[in-house]
C-alpha cells in the first residue's frame, strides 16, 4: 500500500502499490498527481531526494494547522513551495508611513544543489523590511546542509514579524533607516513563530 499526500492541500490517501507511477487528481482540490513508487523503493533515492522528501514530511507536519501554511508545493518530491505567513508585518506606499498588515506569501526554490546550496526564499506580496526586496529575502550569509528548511522558514516568519531584522546590511535602505529610527515599536507581531517546532 502507497500512503502519499496531495502536493497542494495534503490530503492523504493510501492506494494500492500497482498504481505506482499512475496519474490521478486529488478529490478534495482536483489537483494533478503522479501517484509516488512505494516507500521500500526509497533505498534508490538519492541523497537529495531523500533530504526533499524528509523536507516535505516535517513542513507538512509542522504548517498543519497554523500561522505558516503551504500553499502550493511543487515536485516530486517537491522543490518548490509557495506559504502564507498570517503573521503582522509592514508594507509601505510610496511616499507614505509604513502601515501594518497581516498576511504575506512567500515562494521558497530549493535548487539542484540543495542542501549543499541555501534554498531561494523571495517574497510575492510586498513588503516593507531591511533585509526584504522585491526579488530576495536575505535569510542570512551562513547555510549549512544540515540546516532543516522549517527552521528556515520559521525565520523568514520571524523577520516578518520584526523579530529579527540587520539593519547593518540591508537590501532595503529605507525600511534599514525606518526601522533603526522606530526600534521601539518592534516586534511588529510577537507571535512565538518557534513553538511550531519546540
Amino acid at each position: 500500500m502507497i500512503s502519499f499526500r496531495c502536493v497542494t492541500c495534503g490530503h492523504k490517501f493510501d492506494v494500492p502499490d500497482r498504481l505506482a507511477g499512475k496519474k490521478a487528481r486529488c478529490k478534495h482540490c482536483k489537483t494533478s498527481l503522479v501517484i509516488p513508487q512505494p516507500v521500500s523503493l526509497n533505498r534508490q533515492l538519492s541523497p537529495r531526494q531523500r533530504r526533499l522528501l524528509a523536507d516535505e514530511k516535517t513542513l507538512r507536519e509542522t504548517f498543519a494547522d497554523g500561522p505558516i501554511r503551504i500553499v502550493e508545493a511543487s515536485g516530486e518530491p517537491p522543490e518548490k513551495y509557495v506559504l502564507d505567513y498570517l503573521v503582522r508585518s509592514l508594507r509601505k506606499e510610496i511616499k507614505r508611513e509604513p502601515e501594518p498588515i497581516k498576511g504575506h506569501r512567500v515562494q521558497v526554490v530549493l535548487p539542484p544543489d540543495y542542501p549543499r546550496l541555501a534554498p531561494t526564499v523571495s517574497m510575492l506580496t510586498p513588503v516593507f523590511h531591511p533585509n526584504i526586496d522585491t526579488t530576495t529575502v536575505c535569510v542570512g550569509d551562513h547555510w549549512a546542509a544540515g540546516e532543516r528548511l522549517v527552521d528556515l522558514l520559521i525565520r523568514v516568519g520571524e523577520m516578518l514579524a520584526f523579530q529579527a531584522y540587520n539593519i547593518r546590511s540591508p537590501l532595503n535602505g529605507d525600511a534599514a533607516m525606518w526601522a533603526d529610527l522606530n526600534s521601539e515599536q518592534f516586534p511588529i507581531d510577537p507571535m512565538d513563530l518557534r513553538a511550531l517546532v519546540d
